[in-house]
């Protein structure tokens, strides 16, 4: 039995080909799920215009560019391994955020907020002193049923520029879950938005598009640019529910 990193079921060995059996955990689809993608490309409408697909790599590689070109040069040994900016305290208790990854505080699509754990699993009341079971400690909306129900509300978060949204989208479109095709044009676009939102994990996985050649090419100077941009920004994980 192994689990399919796009439906995150625990299948037995049938339900995978030879190749999708023997690759990462990361990477791993089961055969239904690697069906269900292909038709999900098929009704792209941009699916067979090529020319559209290149035109929007070449305009996101020039913006990427553009970017480099001009802040390069600006990055100094004393910008760089000065102390980041402390991250933010949590909305309920008010306290500094935890460093721990991922598991030190989480991420709510309902209501946008970073909660810390701490609050997260503490006890809800209503004003009544019962216990709410199943809600958001910050907003009080129940909680997602589901990943669909949790990425319908993470798109929601998206259209008002929710720059966590964003970077999440974005890691749907890398690696090709929750429905998503996978797309590495796509998601460097949604890390580019991202970062001009100042979200130091879509610099991160910019920089880490260029180290492995994922959308563009490979380009080790590059990447170590968008790296050192996160770092500055005292880069970490979060989980996201």
């Amino acid at each position: 039995m192994k689990v399919c990193a796009a439906c995150h079921e625990d299948l037995p060995k049938d339900s995978y080909s030879k190749k999708q059996w023997k690759v990462d955990k990361c990477q791993r689809r089961c055969k239904v799920c690697i069906t269900n993608n292909r038709e999900v490309q098929l009704k792209q409408p941009n699916h067979q215009n090529n020319n559209d697909t290149n035109t929007d790599e070449i305009e996101i590689i020039k913006s990427l560019d553009s970017m480099y070109l001009e802040e390069v040069e600006k990055i100094s040994d004393e910008e760089l391994f000065k102390q980041p900016p402390p991250d933010e305290d949590c909305p309920i208790c008010f306290l500094r955020m935890p460093v721990l990854n991922p598991t030190g505080s989480k991420y709510k699509t309902c209501c946008g907020k970073v909660i810390c754990s701490g609050c997260c699993y503490a006890p809800i009341y209503d004003n009544q002193g019962n216990q709410v079971d199943e809600k958001c400690p910050f907003c009080r909306v129940p909680k997602p049923v589901g990943k669909k129900d949790a990425v319908e509300r993470l798109k929601k978060r998206v259209e008002k520029d929710d720059p966590i949204a964003i970077y999440s989208l974005g890691m749907y479109y890398r690696d090709g879950m929750y429905g998503y095709p996978q797309n590495h044009t796509k998601a460097l676009e949604l890390y580019e938005r991202a970062s001009e939102l100042d979200n130091a994990l879509a610099y991160c996985n910019i920089g880490y598009a260029y180290n492995n050649g994922k959308g563009v090419e490979r380009d080790e100077k590059k990447a170590m640019y968008y790296y050192e941009l996160a770092a500055m920004k005292g880069v970490y994980t979060r989980g996201i529910i």
